[in-house]
């Protein structure tokens, strides 16, 4: 891996955890359907303008059912969902909860497309699990003014990206990524817009939550996927899916430096169970084969 695929992957942990530090910002402000709307909506103006300028608008047509399909399942609905969660738990627990897209992917490889695995990938799969259990522990009451619906909604999330990776699979697997990302933002913003529009704010919205909404999507998001497909191509899949352990990283770091979210020792404990069962569940840690 050269020093320029490490800044991107530093880079676009950086900005991926600063997605739960900006949701937890302007959501409580400007609500869910608004915060995430303007999200999907402004990035889909950015790389429409890049797909353009890459000559690849036609692929968009062809294509269009799919799109749908992957920018309700992949971006409306969970985005949505980890905006809900954000309003009731941390920067850093959303960010680990959203980390286990990659256990249920690993998980629906395996039960849906028959993938063969490994002991060493199951028992990544418990171990990941276990570790959502030791994160949730204590945390799930729903009871009013609990998390439990927050944590659901983060898990939820998590199940949307993991199933809309196995059909994108399927069924997008020779059409470009870019495509894939602008369709797909553009798809999710038809979406949303009337129920951004139906519960836009009435009352004044901050300066702040106005920024991080920006933020959110022109960095998070669209400068976040160029990054991305940029990795995908140069590491391939799975050197690319290393921005998974980094991600919670920065969510910690950056909720702890401007929120004051102060990471507990359950919090600890249990993210590092959920991110070695996901090393391990993907296949990121296997064990060595003897030399010739």
């Amino acid at each position: 891996m050269k020093n320029r695929d490490f800044l991107d992957l530093f880079m676009l942990g950086g900005l991926w955890g600063g997605s739960f530090l900006f949701m937890r910002i302007a959501v409580p402000e400007l609500g869910t359907f608004a915060t995430m709307g303007l999200r999907v909506s402004l990035a889909a103006a950015v790389l429409t303008g890049v797909l353009a300028w890459r000559s690849g608008l036609g692929s968009l047509r062809p294509n269009a059912g799919p799109l749908v399909v992957v920018g309700v399942f992949n971006s409306a609905l969970p985005f949505c969902l980890l905006a809900y969660a954000m309003l009731s738990v941390t920067a850093a627990f959303g960010a680990l909860l959203n980390a286990t897209t990659a256990l249920f992917s690993a998980l629906l490889a395996w039960l849906w497309l028959r993938e063969p695995t490994t002991l060493l990938r199951l028992t990544g799969l418990v171990m990941g699990f276990a570790g959502v259990a030791v994160l949730a522990w204590g945390q799930v009451s729903f009871k009013p003014g609990g998390s439990g619906l927050a944590v659901l909604g983060g898990l939820c999330a998590a199940i949307s990206y993991s199933v809309v990776a196995v059909y994108v699979r399927r069924r997008l697997s020779g059409v470009p990524s870019l495509t894939v990302a602008t369709g797909s933002q553009l798809a999710a913003g038809v979406v949303l817009l009337p129920f951004m529009l139906w519960t836009w704010p009435v009352h004044a919205v901050s300066t702040k939550a106005w920024l991080s909404v920006l933020l959110l999507a022109l960095m998070c998001t669209a400068v976040a996927y160029i990054l991305y497909f940029r990795l995908l191509a140069r590491l391939g899949a799975q050197g690319a899916s290393t921005v998974t352990y980094l991600v919670p990283l920065f969510a910690m770091l950056w909720g702890d430096l401007f929120l004051h979210e102060h990471p507990t020792l359950q919090m600890l404990v249990g993210g590092a169970i959920v991110l070695l069962g996901v090393a391990l569940s993907t296949g990121w840690i296997r064990p060595r084969r003897p030399s010739a």
